[in-house]
């Protein structure tokens, strides 16, 4: 692939892979001009490029093999910090996306589905029922049944594009300030809480909801918290899963301490 970009983009292109899991990333700079390229992104890009949600699409192009080559702006910046995720910034940011008709309607033309709770929950305990989990674990039996008794407060809500892995390292704050959300190949058609109800969990002080959904502009009430819940609980016991599946006893821990807390909170606040 290095030898192909050399060949598109000339001569005096010093190109570098960029790192990451699949090696499908590099930088390439000539004097004062530097891209960002990767290998088959998906072509939701465009348009989250055009809507400044990701850094800018400068062009596509297709290799000999069929394989397409994005490349983007290359900013200088840093990935946010976890305590960062409290700023008003990104919670200004994610109501941006989710109330964005450009990015829902690319992603349905696209073909993606809205993912309904019912077909979730029915996909979670079947791939639940073909291992020991269940029968090993307390806390992922206790986790299943919570997710059926709240099933009916998550149905019939706004569905929006959502990114599905909000984490401090997927956002990148520029030296001007700018800030983007990048890695949107787990983008999803379902209730914004998916989203936001990660953020508020795992990097923001109970004590500080209010005022990050505030900046959001939503208010804090029973329901928001009984659904974001329910999508913790579905998303630590597919993280559980996939460990299990991978044969990675120390994560499956890990996970089993996750969950524990969150069948705690469920228990003596949610559903008391």
């Amino acid at each position: 692939m290095v030898d192909w970009l050399k060949r598109v983009l000339g001569k005096g292109w010093e190109i570098t892979p960029a790192g990451g899991l699949t090696g499908d990333a590099y930088f390439a700079t000539k004097n004062n001009d530097r891209l960002f390229l990767k290998r088959n992104s998906s072509p939701f890009l465009a348009v989250l490029s055009a809507v400044g949600i990701v850094p800018k699409l400068i062009w596509t192009r297709r290799m000999e093999n069929g394989d397409v080559i994005t490349a983007q702006e290359w900013l200088d910046g840093r990935e946010l910090k976890a305590v960062e995720m409290q700023h008003p910034q990104v919670a200004e940011l994610l109501h941006k996306i989710h109330h964005s008709s450009e990015l829902l309607h690319m992603l349905m033309r696209m073909g993606k589905k809205p993912v309904t709770t019912d077909a979730s929950f029915a996909m979670m305990r079947d791939r639940l029922k073909q291992t020991d989990l269940i029968t090993s674990y307390d806390d992922v039996h206790l986790a299943l049944n919570y997710l059926e008794q709240l099933l009916p407060i998550t149905r019939d809500q706004k569905q929006v594009v959502c990114h599905g892995d909000l984490n401090h390292n997927n956002l990148l704050l520029t030296n001007e300030g700018s800030l983007y959300l990048v890695d949107w190949e787990n983008a999803l058609i379902a209730d914004p809480v998916t989203d936001y109800g990660m953020v508020l969990q795992w990097y923001v002080p109970k004590e500080n909801w209010n005022d990050w959904l505030d900046n959001y502009g939503l208010s804090r009430d029973k329901r928001l918290i009984e659904r974001m819940y329910w999508y913790l609980l579905l998303d630590g016991l597919n993280y559980l899963s996939w460990h299990s599946e991978r044969n990675e006893p120390n994560k499956v821990m890990e996970r089993l301490k996750d969950l524990n807390e969150l069948n705690e909170h469920i228990g003596t606040s949610i559903l008391n």
